[in-house]
């Protein structure tokens, strides 16, 4: 049984799409695009500490252009959020040389989720807001 705290989830696994293309392909970007709106309403739903990208598919949602062999492993702040990019484990099994750098990535989540931490902390001098000006 699970329980339900109030605290921010650490991990969350989901897919950019959510349902597999026929024949396993790789997903094309209006697929992509069609299921955006429910992942971000997961991610709002859920709001981890870091969303980790696994694979190429998911990190061109964040960082569109960018080449997942020189991302990998690497965090940035998107849109108030720590995301880091890493390889999916399944490219380890298709390329062994993979295989240091995803188990080195995997290993450094933790240090990741601390920095996150720092990031989300909330201000401790909130702004009260507005202030309200007098006729007199």
């Amino acid at each position: 049984m699970a329980s339900i705290g109030l605290t921010r989830q650490q991990v969350f696994i989901c897919n950019v799409v959510k349902c597999r293309p026929p024949g396993n392909r790789d997903p094309l970007p209006e697929e992509t695009e069609a299921c955006s709106k429910y992942l971000d309403r997961q991610v709002a739903a859920v709001n981890p500490r870091v969303i980790v990208t696994l694979g190429r598919h998911s990190m061109a949602r964040y960082f569109p252009n960018a080449r997942i062999s020189s991302l990998h492993g690497q965090g940035r702040v998107v849109n108030g959020q720590m995301v880091v990019a890493m390889y999916h484990p399944a490219a380890a099994l298709h390329q062994p040389s993979l295989r240091k750098q995803v188990e080195e990535d995997f290993a450094r989540l933790p240090d990741w989720l601390a920095r996150a931490e720092r990031v989300s902390a909330p201000d401790p001098d909130p702004p009260t807001g507005p202030e309200q000006l007098s006729l007199f």
